[in-house]
This record gives structure tokens, sequence and C-alpha cells, in this order.
């Protein structure tokens, strides 16, 4: 009875992994009342939609508790592989989602900006829409920054899941493309945004390996036999 728990304990990491994966992107992903460049179209999105644009902000602020879980997960899966490498990757990802958990706040900051409280009716209407749009401008860059950390947690995974033997190569191969198409993105939005413009969506698509990863550790999990002989060739190495 122990045996088989100590051997479905990958598994159902993996799963759980996979599962909160799925969720946290789903929460991340989502669509922002941004017309661009019209800060008074912007305003009124905002105001016309407030418990949309509350809970979008609750979803965004949640996602990245379990993008840790995740990423903790992952760890204890890729650490036979490479301890160093994997605690490394965890690194990356737990700074990204801080990151992202901090730069929130310009997400909120616009109700608040428009919230019609007095002591911002120094400001004229017109002041108040140009300050919430420079706040989703801030959160946006915020955003930038963060998936950068994300482009090299893909990076590093992407390459950790290729030298496993208990994961498909493939899928590593996938992500680590991925991790290097979100630092050429996201490192051209500040470099070059017109040259950024020109990339998207297109540099972007090889994001969806992260979707067939997901979906992978949640339908499949990982091969437990093989996870146990490398997890014990890593411990006689140690």
């Amino acid at each position: 009875m122990t045996n088989h728990t100590v051997e479905g304990s990958p598994r159902l990491k993996a799963r759980i992994a996979g599962l909160l994966y799925l969720i946290s992107g789903t929460l991340f992903v989502r669509g922002m009342p941004v017309v661009t460049g019209d800060a008074a179209a912007t305003a009124h999105n905002i105001l016309a939609h407030q418990t949309l644009f509350r809970l979008g902000f609750t979803a965004e602020l949640m996602s990245g508790p379990l993008y840790i879980a995740v990423t903790l997960l992952l760890y204890e899966l890729l650490r036979p592989v490479n301890r160093s490498l994997s605690l490394l990757a965890t690194v990356f990802s737990v700074v990204g989602s801080t990151i992202a958990a901090l730069e929130s706040l310009f997400h909120l900051a616009p109700l608040m900006i428009l919230g019609g409280s007095p002591y911002l009716s120094i400001f004229s209407v017109e002041q108040l829409q140009a300050l919430a749009l420079l706040s989703f401008n801030l959160h946006t860059q915020g955003l930038n920054i963060c998936m950068v950390f994300f482009g090299f947690f893909c990076l590093l995974i992407g390459y950790l899941i290729f030298k496993s033997i208990f994961l498909p190569r493939i899928i590593g191969v996938l992500l680590a493309i991925a991790g290097l198409c979100y630092l050429t993105y996201y490192l051209a939005t500040f470099v070059s945004p017109e040259f950024a413009a020109h990339l998207f969506p297109y540099i972007l698509i090889p994001g969806l390996a992260e979707i067939v990863l997901a979906l992978w550790l949640l339908v499949m999990g990982v091969n437990v036999q093989r996870w146990n002989e490398q997890a014990s060739a890593a411990g006689g190495r140690q």
C-alpha cells in the first residue's frame, strides 16, 4: 500500500499541476475595457461595467497564487532532472508572479480614479480620464516586465522536460520555443514597440505549448516508473 502511494505521488502532482495550470491561464486571459488612445471611451467602459471590471481584477489577482502552486509542483516533478535549473526556474516564476501581483494595483486604480471621490474634485473630468488610461498603460508595461520572467521560466522548464525521461520531449521543445518567443516579443516592446507590433500575434502562437503541457499533465500525468528511475539516479549522484 505504501509503495502504491509513493509511486502514484508524481502522477497525482502532475495532474494537480495540469489542472491548476489550466485554471490560472483561464483567469489570467481576459479582455480589458481599453479603447486605444481614447481616455473618455475607456472611462465609459469601466463605469458601465464595474462589476465585470472588479471580477477581472479578482481573477487576475487569483491567477498569481495558482501559478506559484503550479511552479512548486513542477519543481517537485522536474527536480530529479536537474535540481539547480529546476530551482532557478522556480525563482524566475515566483519573481514574475510577484511583479504581476504588484502591478495588478494599476488594474484597480482606474476604478478608484473614476469613482467620484470628493478629494479628486480638484481634477477635471478629462484629467481623471487621462489618469485612468495612464494607469492602464502602466498595467500593460508591468505585464510586459513579468512576462520576461515567465519567458525564462518556460525556456528552463522546456529544457528540463526535454532532458527528462518521463515526459514527451516534443513538449519540452515546444515550451522552450515558446519561452524564446516570449522573451523576443516582450523585450522588443521595450526596445522597439513598432517592431513588436509587427510580431504580434504570430510570435505568441507557440505559447499554446503551455496549454499542451497542462493538458498532458492533467490527462496523462508522468511515467511514474521512469520518474522513479530518474529520481533514484539523481539521488545516487548527490
